[in-house]
């Protein structure tokens, strides 16, 4: 029987292609390549403004992402890469940090010939979003960030754990059986629809390889709290939120928020969960519209 996931992203590059944007692989460095799409022929440095998805872990970047890309390829140029271990993309290095992914992004973007941009994150690819932000301020001008925090605390990783009853992020993120993928979308959405099971055990069959890699950018992504100090963002930071998110509670974006300060907005999306722009894209995407819109604008009045 044809698997529906696999089936699904082989057509996705021809609907990519209509939007303008392509996948092509980049070499970062010996033994490290990573796949983006990226624009067929980029504008960035003449009418369109950039932006930059990065995905979370329940999928790679356009399965993640695809929502958005084809609203916003009109207006601005897009880029969506596969972080290391998703998609097309792998490293030989035995490096599976935070900082490691956002330094093979921002290569990868070099090579692409992009110097300013919106980086648009959502979970795990937020915390990359926020890491490129504080590492690379030349490069990143405004971050986007859905349902993310920018560094996962030991204590605050407990707390997410217990309360979702599950004893680890691989046991939740990496999951073994059809049924624990369910169980994963369940706690990531705000009401789950029905799918049949088939998709799930198509799912798991398509979207959970490089488990042992993973296993270790999970276990690199919990990092001690006397490690980390939020750091003084040059940039503004929009944070946009499901009101029911299980993973990271609305409660936590705004205490994240009220920590950002002044340079920081929240926007909260109603009878959304952690998934939410995969939830309520129209919503979802009205709101990355609007603050992008903000963004551009005001650069311009500049």
């Amino acid at each position: 029987m044809v698997n529906t996931i696999k089936l699904y992203k082989s057509l996705l590059p021809a609907a990519m292609k209509l939007a303008g944007v392509r996948p092509q692989k980049i070499e970062i460095e010996p033994g490290t390549v990573m796949n983006f799409w990226a624009p067929t022929r980029p504008q960035s440095n003449g009418n369109k403004n950039a932006v930059v998805f990065l995905h979370g872990f329940a999928g790679d970047g356009m399965l993640t992402w695809q929502s958005q890309v084809l609203p916003l390829a009109r207006k601005y140029d897009v880029y969506v890469p596969d972080l290391l271990f998703f998609g097309g993309s792998a490293t030989a290095s035995s490096h599976r940090t935070v900082d490691f992914q956002a330094q093979s992004v921002a290569k990868g973007l070099a090579v692409l010939g992009l110097q300013r941009c919106t980086v648009v994150g959502f979970s795990y690819g937020g915390a990359v979003a926020f890491k490129l932000a504080e590492t690379r301020p030349e490069l990143v001008g405004s971050v986007v960030a859905a349902c993310s925090v920018p560094a996962l605390t030991e204590s605050m990783s407990k707390e997410c754990l217990e309360k979702m009853g599950f004893p680890t992020w691989s046991d939740f993120l990496l999951p073994n059986s059809a049924n624990s993928v369910k169980t994963m979308f369940e706690v990531g959405s705000y009401e789950l629809p029905r799918i049949p099971n088939r998709a799930f055990k198509d799912g798991l069959e398509v979207m959970f390889d490089h488990e042992k890699e993973r296993a270790k950018l999970l276990e690199a992504m919990v990092i001690p709290g006397k490690d980390f100090t939020l750091p003084e963002y040059s940039r503004r930071v929009h944070l946009i939120w499901g009101e029911d998110d299980k993973i990271f509670s609305v409660g936590l974006a705004k205490e994240l928020k009220e920590k950002l300060g002044n340079k920081a907005t929240l926007e909260c999306i109603e009878k959304a969960g952690h998934i939410a722009m995969l939830e309520r894209p129209f919503v979802y995407n009205k709101c990355l519209k609007r603050i992008l819109a903000s963004i551009y604008e005001k650069r311009t009045l500049v």
